[in-house]
């Protein structure tokens, strides 16, 4: 009868413990892969971590109303009462203007504008850029909803707290 022989560790099946920390692993890096995408909306980013970047609006805020009001041949004095001083004057092609808007939150631009107005012999001779706000009102709207985000609603965590300090919830 033959001696029975051990079997080699390589051959040998893996504990339960072992696989099902394998599995936890697995089921863990899923998740945190599939959050990658919203994890910059709720955890600051690393380049940030401990230092607070202000929001920083940034131009020329232009509304469509105020490029409504352009007509071709207007000087540059009107041009100028009507849009406001660009914010880039080449001083090589003083025939162009460019309005520049930009919103950056965190650190990170959000909104980025562009209008150029042309003129030719001292007049306006056309104007190009990105679309604008309607209206004032709407561009203020607009500024604000960027500057203050949470008066669209509660965060998570204010919701929690909420919930925490109501009457009868026993705190």
């Amino acid at each position: 009868m033959p001696l029975p022989t051990a079997i080699p560790a390589s051959k040998r099946a893996a504990p339960a413990g072992r696989r099902l920390r394998a599995a936890v692993a697995i089921a863990v890096a899923a998740a945190i892969a599939a959050g990658c995408a919203s994890i910059e909306k709720y955890a600051p980013s690393w380049r940030s971590f401990g230092v607070y970047k202000i929001d920083i609006n940034q131009g020329n805020y232009l509304a469509q109303e105020q490029v409504d009001r352009l007509k071709v041949g207007m000087t540059p004095q009107q041009v100028r009462l009507t849009l406001g001083t660009p914010l880039i004057e080449y001083p090589f092609t003083p025939n162009r203007w460019d309005y520049v808007y930009e919103y950056a939150r965190q650190g990170v631009v959000r909104e980025h504008r562009k209008f150029t107005v042309w003129f030719d012999d001292g007049k306006l001779a056309r104007w190009e850029g990105d679309r604008m706000p309607q209206t004032v009102v709407e561009l203020n709207q607009s500024a604000s909803a960027k500057a203050l985000p949470m008066s669209e609603g509660k965060s998570w965590w204010q919701k929690l707290l909420d919930k925490k300090s109501a009457p009868g919830s026993g705190q």
